[in-house]
């Protein structure tokens, strides 16, 4: 099969800056193009990479308190005193604006991860570990797998259904990631346990974000977060995030 589908197209519809319906439709040549499969599973694989050695490197408790013992030190009198004290109190304030910016960045990252989770299931050749349409065939797959148990909504006489779901990973924590149809439309819910990480870096909210090209809806229920995200738009993410969060409570 000849595909002239340029890079360039690749690397915006990963970054977000497709439109909608531009995203839709190179998703679906994605799903049908074995080159740009590989091509964007390959990408995802190196930002999630590139992500996970940039948190390494995020300034700890332990560096704060050394530069606040620092400032805490008796200083010299005069204008010296006066200067190290101003570069020591402007040290604090840079120190704690790289904090709150890559607190601030790694929220986004976490949602932004769970977008490229998305994107390289659909890419993938074996999209799910488990295929079926059946609730009752998925959901005991995971047990023995994951810490933690949860449920799946009756379809029946909606307009979603129910392709599988596969083992995920976020944060070094494992997950539930199921994959729903709707007109053509694929949407993840991924399932992780509320642990103090996890409620950190997806935190809740009531709105419908965007995060590249897709939209997400982050809810609780139980001692479970749930992230549903996909190119549908924003009414049918609601719908599917509450009959989720109904089957859950």
């Amino acid at each position: 099969m000849h595909c002239d589908q340029d890079a360039a197209t690749l690397a915006q519809y990963l970054d977000g800056e497709l439109s909608p319906d531009q995203a839709s439709t190179l998703q679906q040549h994605i799903g049908e193009c074995p080159r740009c499969a590989a091509e964007v599973s390959e990408s995802v694989a190196l930002k999630r990479s590139l992500r996970a050695a940039r948190a390494r490197f995020t300034p700890s408790a332990e560096f704060r308190r050394k530069v606040q013992q620092q400032i805490a030190k008796p200083q010299q009198s005069g204008w010296r005193s006066r200067f190290v004290l101003t570069l020591a109190t402007a040290a604090v304030f840079l120190v704690v604006a790289c904090v709150l910016w890559i607190q601030h960045s790694r929220r986004a990252d976490s949602l932004s991860e769970v977008a490229d989770l998305h994107v390289g299931a659909l890419a993938s050749a074996n999209p799910v570990d488990v295929v079926s349409t059946d609730r009752h065939t998925v959901k005991p797959w995971f047990q023995g797998r994951i810490p933690f148990s949860f449920n799946i909504p009756e379809l029946a006489g909606t307009e979603f259904s129910l392709l599988g779901g596969r083992l995920v990973y976020l944060h070094q924590q494992p997950g539930t990631q199921l994959i729903f149809n709707m007109r053509k439309h694929e949407i993840s819910v991924l399932i992780f346990q509320k642990t103090a990480e996890i409620a950190h870096e997806l935190p809740t909210g009531n709105e419908v974000e965007k995060r590249n090209s897709f939209s997400a809806k982050t809810l609780d229920a139980q001692e479970l977060r749930f992230v549903v995200i996909g190119d549908a738009d924003a009414n049918e993410i609601r719908k599917l995030a509450l009959m989720i969060k109904i089957a859950n409570e």
